[in-house]
């Protein structure tokens, strides 16, 4: 299943409010503060589920916890992380950090940190995460956040790094396993992610997500059969984890097999237990739509995910939802109609009960979108003045993910230009884990005629072979830029 880069139940051990300090100097982990000892149980046997990546399960449970004890800060955190709306995760985390003065210093540096992740402060983050780990060097939770944090920011062989300290510590804590496996993927160390997925599944053979894990690997090295197998190897313990239904839709659309695809998330739907599933169902479907270029039926699907945040009232979601329906459009040579989605996701953002850095980014992020736009309508002026404004912008806020945006904006205006030596710089200091930045550095290097780098990168973008928001976009114009540069 994907990364737990947020996920912050991280705390450990029993305790009473009162004592949990203590407990934390005498102890070397984090103490679980409470006053009701049923609460207690309630948020540690969900805390297991939510670990095995088994949120939906997890969730009942650390809302049960919270009802019992109203001061219990880290049950408000694990209902955040595991809550099937933007805006119940919104509203949990605010009661989290409003609970936070309430229980041990080590629990507060779990929720300010995550607070100031969600705000976009990652600086503040990291300060708050190493202090953690500075009071509790001996609790492997400890180390499994710092890693999810530095997996995050793309630090690969940092995050490693701290998965292995989390596993000296405690051998038999399966997390890390499933993290590690996922940093070696990403640094194309097949053979290290591989072995750690099945020491992942050696650990937990009753759970759904190592196979589930393991399977996206095999997908990634294009084991499509293979990886649906896992997929269901996964099912057949949890006929409810949503994950896998998603992967084997995935594996079936890279088959090309859209109706297979599309029958996997039908079951999804069956199953669904809350809007959050529900949507998922519906952004999947829109991507097989998307593989097989009919962008029509992708709106449709978008629409419908839309319709379930509108009716609960879920303005944060329904934001990003007109905000991929710009993407579409934008993608469909719709570049107005892609301007008027992208306002909309904005204007409702404004409404949204979120905080405030979270309106701020999106106002911040709006002009990578219309930058973008600008470049479809061959306005290079403004698309120029959008992408000055934008690096101002993220130079200051100074988060990797906006900072590879802004170096992705710089290549495909360099690239208008045909400064195709700028461009290709550009690209490579973008978001690497994306396929359509891959596709744009093959184009780059076709313009500078370094066609050999070219095809190689267009066959990565091509075989991406993962889930992905932009691979529809981009994966059958890879194919055919591989066989143009292959004839």
């Amino acid at each position: 299943m994907r990364s737990m880069a947020r996920m912050a139940w991280v705390v450990s051990i029993l305790a009473i409010a009162g004592g949990a300090l203590a407990a934390e100097t005498t102890t070397g982990k984090i103490p679980v503060t409470t006053k009701s000892e049923e609460a207690r149980a309630l948020y540690l046997k969900g805390r297991d589920l939510a670990e095995k990546l088994r949120a939906t399960d997890a969730h009942k449970l650390f809302v049960d916890a919270a009802a019992k004890d109203k001061d219990f800060a880290s049950a408000q955190l694990a209902i955040a992380n595991s809550a099937g709306s933007a805006q119940e995760f919104f509203d949990a985390e605010a009661r989290a950090v409003a609970a936070a003065g309430k229980v041990s210093e080590t629990e507060r540096l779990v929720i300010l940190a995550q607070e100031a992740g969600t705000k976009g402060q990652v600086a503040k983050q990291k300060e708050l995460l190493d202090k953690l780990v500075a009071l509790v060097p001996q609790d492997e939770r400890a180390h499994n956040l710092l890693g999810a944090y530095l997996f995050a920011q793309q630090d690969w062989a940092g995050s490693v790094a701290e998965y292995q300290k989390a596993i000296a510590i405690n051998p038999n804590f399966s997390q890390p396993y499933n993290q590690m496996g996922y940093a070696y993927r990403f640094m194309d160390k097949f053979p290290e992610s591989e072995a750690a997925f099945k020491k992942y599944i050696e650990l937990i053979p009753d759970d759904p997500n190592p196979y589930d894990s393991y399977a996206e690997l095999q997908m990634k090295m294009g084991r499509f059969e293979e990886s649906i197998k896992s997929y269901q190897k996964a099912l057949s313990i949890d006929p409810n984890f949503v994950a896998s239904y998603v992967g084997i839709a995935n594996d079936n659309m890279f088959l090309g097999r859209g109706d297979a695809a599309r029958a996997a998330l039908a079951k999804l739907t069956s199953v669904a237990r809350n809007d959050g599933e529900k949507r998922q169902a519906l952004f999947w479907s829109a991507q097989t739509y998307l593989h097989e270029g009919k962008p029509d039926q992708a709106l449709a699907e978008i629409k419908k995910q839309a319709a379930i945040a509108e009716a609960s009232k879920d303005l944060a979601n329904l934001g990003g939802d007109h905000n991929f329906m710009g993407q579409i459009l934008l993608d469909s040579g719709k570049p107005a109609e892609a301007a008027a989605e992208f306002k909309t996701q904005l204007d409702l953002i404004d409404k949204a009960e979120v905080p405030a850095d979270v309106k701020a980014a999106n106002h911040r992020n709006r002009n990578f979108d219309l930058a973008r736009v600008a470049l479809a309508q061959k306005d290079l002026a403004t698309a120029k003045k959008l992408a000055a404004t934008y690096a101002k912008d993220v130079g200051q806020k100074k988060i990797p993910f906006e900072v590879r945006q802004s170096h992705e904006l710089d290549g495909l205006i360099a690239f208008e230009e045909k400064k195709y030596d700028a461009a290709v710089a550009a690209f490579e200091q973008a978001n690497q884990q994306d396929p359509r930045v891959l596709y744009h550095t093959a184009l780059a290097l076709q313009g500078k005629g370094d066609l050999q780098r070219a095809r190689a990168t267009a066959v990565k973008a091509a075989d991406f072979n993962a889930l992905g928001g932009n691979y529809g976009f981009i994966r059958n114009k890879a194919k055919e830029l591989v066989a143009k540069l292959s004839s």
